[in-house]
């Protein structure tokens, strides 16, 4: 068989390797490997396929220059750009006020210091999954069934168990596991975060309009702090909620990982886009349970494109941007645009264009 190689014996770790077009014939014997700085056959040959599948790669790549990538003046250029500010969305009949007097009502009992949160999410929850009243199930929740109870069908106990999901004191989240948890703070939190996931996942959950509205109620108690007109989208996730310190106009879009537990603060008309992962902890490297857990801060006016992520400890200064898929490991410089992995700086952000002020649809009317 022809081998294709293509790096030279120090590009390679010293390895001696076959030069391009080189016919090669049987594998080395033991004192060859040895010889040759392998440690097995199995690394032999996993770097030979690995050099055959890079070099004989039939599909055809153009030169760098030539690949279709977006152009530094074409991500600066103002004429492929349109402002297109957000239209209001009128909503059929009376749903708007539907709507709007539901939230209101969970907000008023949730504002009352006597409101148990655990029944509180319980209920809803309750209301939300079972509109026409709980499924019928086992009656007695503890210990194992006996006697005339087990003739119980394994679908009622399932329904049971299902109906159980529904009180936050009934399951288990991630953080109660770990050590450093201030407990005391989290079970505060702990039934909204779950009302709140579970909201989601519920046929509410994609309705834009309601959600938004349902878990801005929500953040306010949840987190350490949250500004005016904090708007986020489904699928969001957190790690222990009251870690989190939130400004003004701050978007989070869809399925994006807030992991605040060493703290993250996300400053004024900050946006994450989909998808984003934002870290403030890593374990270490030998012992994945040394864990260090140092505070993330994404600066005023950052914007965090689709599916980057941010590691713990880092600083987004302020009107940085970070590219798509790009990974953060090191703090940015204002105003600066960021991308690849690691990401690196490649431009600074142009002077920004004067657009005429205009009305967010799902700003918060009560600020």
């Amino acid at each position: 068989m022809k081998v294709l190689g293509t790096r030279t014996p120090e590009a390679s770790g010293g390895h001696i390797r076959p030069d391009k077009g080189e016919e090669h014939g049987p594998a080395p014997d033991g004192n060859q490997f040895r010889a040759r700085g392998y440690t097995s056959q199995g690394c032999w040959l996993e770097e030979l396929h690995r050099d055959f599948r890079q070099d004989a790669d039939p599909r055809p790549h153009p030169p760098k220059a030539d690949r279709p990538v977006e152009s530094r003046s074409a991500m600066l250029s103002k004429s492929e750009y349109r402002f297109l500010p957000l239209r209001q969305v009128p909503l059929v009949g009376g749903t708007e006020r539907l709507y709007d007097r539901w939230i209101a009502l969970l907000d008023d009992e949730l504002s009352d210091p006597a409101t148990d949160r655990d029944e509180f999410c319980r209920r809803v929850l309750t209301e939300l999954y079972f509109p026409g009243g709980a499924p019928a199930g086992e009656t007695d929740g503890e210990g194992p069934p006996d006697g005339g109870a087990r003739a119980v069908s394994a679908s009622r106990l399932a329904a049971r168990v299902l109906l159980d999901q529904m009180d936050p004191r009934k399951i288990t989240l991630e953080p109660e596991y770990y050590a450093e948890t201030d407990l005391e703070r989290y079970y505060r939190v702990k039934p909204l975060i779950w009302l709140w996931e579970m909201f989601d996942k519920s046929p509410l959950g994609e309705n834009v309009h309601l959600g938004v509205k349902f878990r801005r109620i929500l953040a306010k108690r949840i987190f350490g702090s949250c500004g005016r007109n904090f708007k986020a989208f489904h699928s969001v996730k957190m790690t222990f909620g009251y870690g989190l310190e939130v400004g003004d106009d701050v978007v989070i879009h869809r399925h994006v990982l807030l992991d605040d537990r060493g703290g993250i603060r996300l400053g004024n008309k900050a946006s994450v886009s989909d998808y984003v992962n934002v870290y403030s902890h890593s374990h270490h490297i030998s012992e994945g349970r040394d864990v260090r857990t140092p505070r993330t801060v994404v600066g005023d006016g950052v914007r965090i494109a689709y599916h980057a992520t941010v590691l713990a400890g880092t600083t987004l200064a302020k009107n940085s941007m970070i590219g798509a898929g790009a990974l953060v490991t090191r703090n940015t410089k204002p105003d600066t645009v960021y991308v690849g992995v690691p990401a690196k700086a490649v431009t600074k952000k142009p002077r920004r264009i004067r657009r005429k002020p205009t009305t967010d649809p799902l700003a918060d009317s009560s600020a």
